[in-house]
């Protein structure tokens, strides 16, 4: 009878381990689904930001400092990159070289901690 009675008093303790990590997996789960969107899309937006470098002297006829920066705008929108403004991309054109940077930051609230991740997209047209 005592085991019995020992067995029952078990059984608790291995649904708090599930429930605990059950909450545990959740909470990564929550905080992936904040954090991974911005990341991802910052890296999609370097990649369109490193093709309009390489490629914006490529074509007939040369694109300006204001194409290119259009371009940028249109893909950041795209995005929802969080860019204020278009003069917030700079872009240096000179003697064929391409420079385009710009910076931004995305708040990221998980409920009970927020923080701000900064992100500063950079390419030229220079070769490796």
């Amino acid at each position: 009878m005592n085991r019995l009675i020992e067995r029952n008093g078990e059984r608790g303790g291995s649904r708090l381990n599930l429930v605990l990590t059950l909450l545990v997996l959740a909470g990564m789960v929550f905080t992936a689904v904040k954090i991974v969107p911005p990341y991802f899309a910052n890296y999609q937006f370097q990649d369109a930001v490193q093709s309009e470098a390489r490629f914006a002297l490529a074509g007939y006829p040369k694109k300006t400092e204001d194409d290119i920066r259009d371009d940028i705008w249109r893909k950041a929108q795209e995005l929802s990159i969080p860019l204020k403004k278009r003069e917030d991309i700079q872009i240096l054109l000179q003697q064929g070289d391409v420079n385009i940077s710009t910076a931004y930051s995305v708040p990221v609230d998980l409920m009970v901690y927020q923080f701000t991740l900064e992100f500063h997209p950079h390419a030229d047209n220079r070769s490796i």
